[in-house]
């Protein structure tokens, strides 16, 4: 069945759009398996693709070819959000030995600020501590203990740290002191987590080596947000889009939208910004009729088998999905 939908003509006429986030460093898929994937398990899709004669193709060529109904059969597009350190260190070299193109939506503004991302260490620290109750004196006015027994207490705990940060409005340099704490309150040796750059973005020098290596680097806000206000929306764009082009040389037009998150408004502030696409988290492959600016995407994690990632390369598991969610309607 796999063998008759990717050789079909059906398939000729769809492009997937495959969307990674993070390549672990060490553990960070057992954390977050949708987020996070090893090294191994990514170069098993990129040998699935070889295998299978898919055409991965670069996002801006994939695009035409769909729209103007001239694409390649079985084209495929890998796309990365976020920009993390670990795709530098472990997804970057496997695209390289396969020759496939890719590319990274970029948060630029922990290029510069070159320190774990607040909510992700935050959260992985106390994954890294599960099962235990530890007392936190002195952590915060109102945190004496933090229950770390259940996936459930983890999360009320990291629910309440975040309240207490976005309380007393803490800026960049506060959330990474905060988090210095935190690791000492939990056992943590923060300094190593720093030393390998776990949870960090790429820093400018490497965005600019992946860039002239031929990963296509473009938007995904400067600070991972959309903003309703539309002069706050243009900002991200503008400062995301000026960080890009000093750091590659390029101007950005396609755009991700960070978490996922979209809504109406959001379409004419990007085609007025000059953006020509935009991927969302919204499962399915893309068609010629598809609105360019809410393009699908298949999101793989390590919480995606082997055989369910062939059945989305071939187009069965788009079928899957547009079932599941018809019963769902139901």
């Amino acid at each position: 069945m796999f063998h008759l939908a990717r050789e079909s003509r059906w398939r000729a006429e769809r492009l997937l759009i495959l969307a990674y986030h993070g390549f672990s460093l060490e553990d960070e898929h057992l954390w977050n398996p949708s987020l996070f994937m090893p090294a191994e398990d990514f170069e098993m899709r990129l040998e699935c693709l070889r295998l299978g004669g898919y055409n991965v193709i670069p996002l801006a060529s994939a695009l035409e070819g769909l729209y103007a109904k001239t694409l390649p059969k079985k084209s495929v597009v890998i796309t990365i959000d976020d920009g993390n350190y670990d795709f530098y260190a472990k997804g970057y070299p496997l695209l390289q030995r396969y020759g496939y193109p890719a590319t990274v939506y970029l948060t630029t503004y922990y290029c510069d600020y070159n320190k774990p991302l607040f909510h992700h260490v935050c959260s992985y620290m106390l994954w890294r501590r599960r099962g235990a109750c530890i007392p936190t004196p002195g952590l915060t006015d109102s945190i004496s203990e933090l229950d770390l027994r259940t996936a459930e207490s983890r999360a009320g705990a990291f629910k309440k740290l975040l309240a207490y940060a976005e309380a007393g409005k803490f800026s960049a340099e506060q959330k990474h002191q905060f988090a210095d704490r935190l690791a000492g309150a939990l056992s943590i040796d923060f300094s190593e987590l720093l030393r390998k750059r776990l949870l960090h973005r790429m820093n400018a020098s490497e965005v600019a080596e992946a860039s002239a290596a031929g990963i296509d680097v473009q938007l995904h806000t400067h600070r991972h947000r959309t903003p309703d206000d539309r002069i706050l929306f243009e900002k991200e764009i503008d400062e995301n889009r000026a960080r890009i082009a000093e750091m590659t040389g390029r101007t950005a037009t396609h755009f991700c939208y960070p978490s996922g998150v979209y809504k109406p408004d959001f379409l004419p502030w990007l085609t007025e910004k000059g953006v020509v696409s935009g991927t969302t988290c919204v499962p399915g492959l893309a068609i010629p009729s598809t609105d360019p600016l809410l393009l699908p995407r298949m999101l793989d994690g390590t919480d995606v088998s082997l055989l369910e990632f062939e059945g989305w390369a071939c187009g069965v598991g788009s079928l899957a999905t547009r079932k599941a969610r018809g019963l769902h309607a139901g």
